[in-house]
């Protein structure tokens, strides 16, 4: 496709050909009714019987089923035609403002797409300073809407040759076929369901036109933003839909709900006491107003102008209505990325929360760009299961959500989804990619390694209590063909500061805490730093549980050389 070819096509060829095609498939719905009650119907309700009656009646039947097919391959001819009339006019229409755009800046665009422009400052045709600039984004834009004609040349290239095959070879006129058809029709206009395989959902994704990827992420946003599968660059233009309803929603909840604001006390036989329902109300509100804060971090980030040190957030997912909310924010797009990670943050993650988690990926970024200068990374905030909230026994609460391995276990699916999906997406030669499980989060990225299998290229545990195996060459890659993480590439990190394991052994063996002994069991399994667990350990300076992040200390360092693909020093 050339600009020329686009810039002269008469789209209204094609919607004439669609509307002789509209009225043939009228004028042969017609002809079946009229068949139908001329010939069949008469036959049907005629005394004749017997061996030659019975064969008449089956081939009648046949006969109909047959035109009922071909009628169904008529409309089929008739809706691609539609589909190509829209998406050509919408090549054509980026087409003609981005050269109306072209002229307006005084660019002058030649027939094969080169732009040159009068560079003389005393010129009246002159440019101006930003004229390379403004010439590199119509030039993109201009090869965006060949491409969109490109591809919707193809489609209803290979749409009508298969349907013109079926009229020729007589394979139209078989019901089976039709309904193939059909479902084929149907599978385009339906959004795959939440879960499905992201293989899949790139191969449907693929198979659309451009008018119908537009018209899926304006009409559903929610679920096109959350569907593993779909390029990133698409789910983080949905999600930002998303993220400005999600405020709104949420802002009108909260509105809603301060009108109804229950008393604080009640009065009882003995005075005044507490008042139960505004406990719960309180409770409520706090959690609209955190997840406010939350949405409001995301906005600001996504916000921020792109800088050397501030790549371009990609929203890969949002949920504000999930019990605590959930995203995914990518900095840089990991589709086109060298070195990918994930980080999965642990007990109290939350939407509210989200900026401590987007901060930590934030400095394996730029780690990992120290570690492998020039490379392109990728470095993605998971916010996006449902996380223990409690870490510590209390009088009210014996037992922490912390110490329950159901909240490992729930998140298994979705996080194999979401890596198996960044590996569907990805372009060109495939990344190297790293998870990152910290804390309670660790123990989520075992059990689904465990479980599923992860298909990444290494993987970290910092601050774990146990990731539900006993050994790193426990951990599965590909659990459908058996394929196992390497145990060199799997690395541990605790600092002597860090105080988990004395809170999570085994609660069946509370004194059990004995990193030399091959029984040194946490909650979860045995400690990824005792040296029978069989993981790398990464160096660390002394700290706290919740501090592996800060710049250039040791445990930062070594994160971004294992995302590069590095050697430890």
């Amino acid at each position: 496709m050339d600009i020329k070819t686009l810039y002269d096509a008469n789209i209204n060829n094609i919607t004439i050909a669609k509307n002789a095609f509209d009225k043939l498939y009228s004028a042969f719905g017609q002809h079946i009714e009229s068949w139908q009650h001329e010939v069949a119907d008469r036959l049907t309700n005629s005394h004749w019987t017997g061996t030659a009656s019975d064969h008449a009646q089956a081939r009648i039947r046949f006969l109909g089923t047959e035109l009922q097919s071909a009628h169904s391959e008529l409309d089929f001819v008739s809706k691609a035609l539609a589909k190509a009339a829209e998406q050509f006019a919408l090549a054509q229409s980026h087409l003609v403002y981005a050269l109306d755009d072209a002229k307006n800046a005084k660019l002058n665009v030649a027939p094969d797409g080169r732009i040159t422009w009068d560079k003389e400052p005393t010129s009246p045709n002159y440019a101006g300073a930003g004229a390379e600039t403004t010439a590199i984004a119509i030039s993109n834009r201009i090869a965006a809407a060949l491409n969109e004609a490109d591809h919707a040349d193809q489609e209803i290239s290979a749409r009508l040759n298969h349907l013109a095959t079926n009229a020729s070879n007589g394979t139209g006129l078989d019901a089976a076929t039709a309904a193939k058809d059909q479902a084929a029709e149907y599978a385009r206009e339906q959004i795959p369901a939440a879960g499905t395989d992201p293989n899949s959902v790139k191969k449907w994704w693929d198979g659309l036109t451009d008018t119908e990827r537009q018209k899926f992420i304006h009409d559903a946003p929610d679920r096109i933003g959350n569907l593993d599968g779909v390029p990133a660059a698409t789910r983080d233009q949905a999600n930002r839909l998303n993220l400005t309803k999600a405020q709104t929603d949420l802002q009108k909840q909260l509105s809603d709900l301060e009108k109804s604001e229950p008393p604080k006390v009640v009065g009882t036989q003995y005075g005044t006491a507490q008042n139960p329902d505004h406990v719960i109300w309180e409770a409520e509100r706090d959690a609209i107003n955190g997840k406010l804060h939350g949405l409001k971090t995301l906005q600001d980030r996504v916000d921020m102008p792109v800088t050397s040190k501030d790549p371009r957030p990609f929203l890969l997912g949002l949920d504000a209505a999930a019990p605590n909310g959930r995203a995914i924010l990518a900095l840089n797009d990991p589709d086109t990325a060298d070195n990918v990670a994930t980080f999965v943050p642990g007990t109290e993650s939350k939407l509210a929360g989200v900026g401590g988690t987007m901060d930590k990926a934030k400095e394996m970024y730029r780690s990992a760009l120290l570690a492998s200068p020039g490379s392109k990374v990728s470095t993605i905030a998971y916010v996006n299961y449902t996380a223990p909230q409690s870490a510590m026994p209390s009088l009210v609460q014996p037992m922490p959500d912390a110490s329950d391995e159901k909240y490992a276990k729930d998140a298994e699916k979705n996080l194999y989804n979401f890596q198996t999906g960044l590996r569907a997406t990805h372009q060109g030669t495939p990344s190297h990619n790293t998870i990152i499980g910290h804390s309670y989060g660790s123990t989520v990225v075992g059990y689904a390694m465990r479980d599923k299998g992860l298909p990444v290229d290494s993987v970290i545990f910092a601050g774990s209590p146990g990731v539900g195996v006993e050994k790193a060459g426990d951990l599965n890659v590909d659990l459908a063909n058996g394929t196992k993480m390497d145990p060199s590439k799997v690395y541990a990190v605790k600092s002597s500061g860090d105080s988990i394991d004395t809170w999570t052994t085994d609660p069946l063996d509370p004194d059990n805490y004995n990193p030399a002994s091959d029984d040194d069991h946490l909650r979860f399994g045995r400690n990824p730093m005792n040296p029978a667990f069989g993981a790398q350990h990464l160096p660390s300076q002394n700290t706290d549980h919740d501090h592996y992040w800060i710049e250039k200390t040791p445990s930062w360092t070594a994160f971004g050389q294992v995302i590069a693909g590095k050697p430890v020093a």
